[in-house]
């Protein structure tokens, strides 16, 4: 079963498995270093605590094992998500799956009523979990194909409840606000 969960201090060995050369050939940016890792997942505990939350920065899990990283971005024009995943978690549906669960936060939980997505037009991996998660192409910008989802779109892909749904940790609420 896949959760998502709040990164915590103690993921950056993870952080740095998931961010490697490989992963990150088409973001733009260089693998990440122990530093970075370290960095990032202080910097993702820290984002939780803020009120209101711009981010949302979760480790996708599977039996206790962080394989990626799903993102909710409330800081931009309209809300975005975005996802990584360990090399040996490709190709098992762990990032479509993570991607419907950071959804059910969008829309079920936070309220939301649109989100964007994209991807490099050379990574056709990624544009597939977007539209087996229910994402609909909305052509192309800066470079990248864009995607969009509204709650319409997405109702079939979970049910519509105020519930909680990825694991927060106890001692803090899964969301404070919206933009």
């Amino acid at each position: 079963m896949i959760e998502l969960r709040e990164l915590v201090p103690g993921d950056a060995d993870a952080l740095l498995r998931i961010y490697s050369a490989k992963a990150t050939q088409y973001l733009g940016r260089a693998p990440m270093d122990a530093a970075e890792a370290r960095f990032y997942a202080r910097s993702a505990a820290a984002s939780a605590a803020q009120s209101p939350r711009a981010l949302y920065t979760l480790g996708l899990v599977a039996d206790d094992d962080v394989l990626g990283v799903v993102k909710l971005h409330l800081d931009r024009p309209v809300p975005s998500i975005s996802y990584i995943l360990r090399r040996d978690a490709w190709g098992q549906g762990y990032a479509t799956e993570g991607v419907r669960k950071i959804l059910a936060l969008a829309f079920s939980h936070l309220g939301l009523p649109e989100v964007s997505a994209k991807h490099h037009p050379d990574n056709s991996a990624s544009g597939r979990v977007l539209t087996k998660a229910g994402f609909t192409p909305t052509g192309e910008h800066a470079g990248f194909l864009t995607y969009t989802i509204r709650p319409p779109a997405a109702a079939s892909l979970f049910p519509h409840n105020r519930s909680t749904p990825w694991n927060a940790p106890p001692s803090s609420s899964p969301c404070s606000s919206t933009p």
